[in-house]
């Protein structure tokens, strides 16, 4: 197995991840990884905050433009992406930096394999689960022991738990029983960006704000023209507040609250996940996760 320190910088969205990587990374050369759950898909530029390409051309990132908009994103494609990384990269250490925690926990504690299946087996299985009126209703008739693992609103397990079963014929909880999680062999260090609460509001909403004036608006206008409008990208925050204007429901006035106000609510349940879903991991301001990395890796 390579020899690579593995350091996550998590936090949540506008907490300064990334500026707070790009300063470490040139500090340590070392190459970030995203874990972004926008900035991994083409196009999608403003509504990700992704990075500046002065930012990109200065240290070498990964997990950045890797997906087509109608391509679907998940834990999977993020820990084969993070394993590619790894093996193609040069550097001792590398930062995985980005607010998908969910998909971290998953990656670190181990992902089922998931059957194969074809771009067209998979459009199909994804209408019909459309289809279904209660997809988690239907669940629980097929696999009540596996429902009752995951919570109502759970749509992402609910669907995925779905996809198995029409794929396979196999009830969910049977097919994980008979196909174990692989654990990640890499160990990662673990850090979480401590931020006062009227700071990282004032953030969010000078980034909506930023996110206006670069004309998300009009990148998702341009987007929505040219893919399906239940496209994953199209569903995040930032994407769907402006699909909310361009069709008539909302006001444009509206677009910039509305989009803090649902930043700022996924921002506080990104916090509670971090400090309640990882064992091990160490919550400080960015000043002292700085010098934290750099006196381990002295």
């Amino acid at each position: 197995m390579k020899n690579i320190n593995l350091i996550a910088i998590l936090g949540p969205t506008a907490s300064g991840k990334s500026a707070l990587a790009l300063e470490i990374a040139k500090a340590i050369d070392a190459e970030i990884f995203s874990l972004d759950s926008l900035s991994i898909y083409r196009e999608i530029d403003i509504a990700s905050a992704k990075p500046k390409k002065i930012e990109l051309e200065a240290v070498k990132h990964y997990g950045i433009d890797e997906l087509n908009i109608t391509e679907a994103n998940n834990a999977m494609v993020f820990k084969n992406l993070l394993e590619d990384t790894i093996k193609t990269t040069q550097k001792q250490t590398l930062l995985i930096v980005g607010g998908s925690s969910f998909y971290l926990k998953s990656i670190i504690e181990g992902l089922s394999p998931i059957p194969t299946i074809s771009s067209a087996q998979k459009e199909e299985i994804n209408a019909h689960i459309t289809s279904i009126k209660n997809p988690y209703e239907f669940l629980q008739q097929i696999d009540l022991s596996y429902a009752n693992c995951i919570k109502p609103n759970d749509t992402y397990r609910t669907h995925k738990a779905l996809e198995i079963f029409f794929n396979t014929q196999i009830k969910p909880s049977e097919y994980f029983r008979s196909h174990p999680k692989i654990p990640f062999p890499y160990s990662i260090k673990l850090y979480e960006i401590e931020i006062e609460r009227e700071t990282l509001r004032a953030r969010i909403a000078q980034r909506t704000d930023q996110m206006i004036t670069e004309g998300i608006v009009e990148e998702i206008a341009s987007l929505v023209q040219k893919y399906p409008k239940d496209s994953q990208p199209f569903k995040a925050i930032g994407a769907k507040e402006c699909i909310s204007y361009l069709e008539g429901h909302i006001n444009y006035a509206e677009i910039a609250p509305l989009i803090s106000t649902h930043t700022s609510q996924l921002a506080k349940r990104q916090i509670t996940f971090n400090r309640t879903q990882f064992k091990n991991i160490s919550q400080l301001s960015s000043k002292e996760i700085y010098e934290n990395i750099l006196y381990i890796l002295k």
